[in-house]
């Protein structure tokens, strides 16, 4: 982040961690106890929208007017209609959480920059994602490997910055004092976040969910992840990405996680987030994705029956 963004965090954070409850559990190291089943899913859009322009806050009323507009479940089967009813059947209230907004009521998960919008992308990241996007469309599924990696269950939503995906936005803090580890409810998978001051993986080792390490300052969890692949692409991003997460438990129900992106390469400029995580009693049971990618094989197949019905 900038430097006098990255000083007034600091300074917040300080004040914050002054503020905090002392009633707040703990482990027996001392660290605050961040552990359970905690719900990341927010109607909050990432970025601000255009009738909110120059409004960072909903007043009380508009927060929940907004929470009333159609969500994810009502649109994908009014988009869908009768093929939803006469196929699966499986989009329903079962895998979707009702969606909240942050309680600070702000009008997008984005808070800096100040317009809540993403920084424009940089001429190099403009031109990888338009060569992406039309071989998405040219050759959707001419092999595996074409199909994004949460079509081929590989990853979804587990790597960092947590924001909420389509449905399934449940996860798991399990801690320790050498590790935390954070389990994701889609597509089931777990980061392990090592505490112990050692050094990223070199360059020239990828990682589907980057390179996690962890640290306290004070009773915030540090994460600063890199590494990541080249086909881990956050809302434009590359192999460059460098995000730093920020963990904060604020009382007994509720985490405080604010993130922040750099990629020199990919963004105009960083940017910074920060969604609210509710403790639920809810558990993770396993998502077993498409079940030994079965289902590629349905997703290939059809790729071929297109193709030759279009070639009549």
């Amino acid at each position: 982040m900038r430097r006098g963004n990255s000083a007034l965090c600091a300074l917040v954070s300080l004040l914050l961690i002054a503020a905090a409850p002392k009633s707040l559990p703990r482990m027996p190291d001392g660290h605050p106890d961040l552990q359970g089943f905690w719900d990341n899913s927010t109607v909050t859009p990432l970025e601000r929208p255009q009738a909110f322009t120059g409004r960072p806050f909903f007043s009380a009323e508009e927060a929940a007017h907004f929470e009333r507009l159609p969500q994810y479940l009502e649109r994908a089967v009014a988009r869908l209609g009768d093929d939803e009813v006469n196929t699966t059947g499986e989009i329903n209230g079962i895998w979707t959480e009702t969606r909240r907004v942050g309680p600070d009521r702000r009008t997008s998960l984005i808070v800096d920059p100040a317009d809540g919008k993403l920084p424009p992308l940089t001429p190099r990241a403009r031109a990888r994602l338009d060569a992406f996007t039309k071989g998405r469309k040219e050759h959707h599924a001419d092999d595996p490997e074409d199909l994004p990696l949460a079509e081929r269950c590989l990853i979804w939503g587990a790597d960092p910055p947590l924001v909420p995906v389509s449905y399934n936005n449940n996860l798991q803090i399990v801690q320790t004092p050498g590790y935390v580890m954070i389990l994701t409810e889609m597509v089931h998978d777990a980061r392990i976040i090592p505490l112990d001051g050692r050094p990223h993986l070199p360059n020239g080792i990828p990682q589907w969910k980057g390179d996690s390490r962890g640290r306290w300052e004070g009773d915030t969890l540090v994460v600063d992840t890199t590494n990541f692949t080249d086909q881990t692409r956050f809302q434009g991003s590359g192999t460059g990405l460098h995000v730093v997460e920020r963990v904060t438990r604020t009382d007994l129900n509720a985490l405080r996680y604010d993130f922040t992106v750099e990629d020199p390469a990919s963004f105009a400029a960083p940017w910074a987030g920060r969604i609210w995580m509710t403790r639920t009693d809810d558990r993770i049971f396993e998502y077993a994705c498409h079940e030994g990618n079965y289902s590629m094989i349905g997703i290939l197949r059809g790729a071929r029956f297109k193709e030759r019905d279009n070639q009549k």
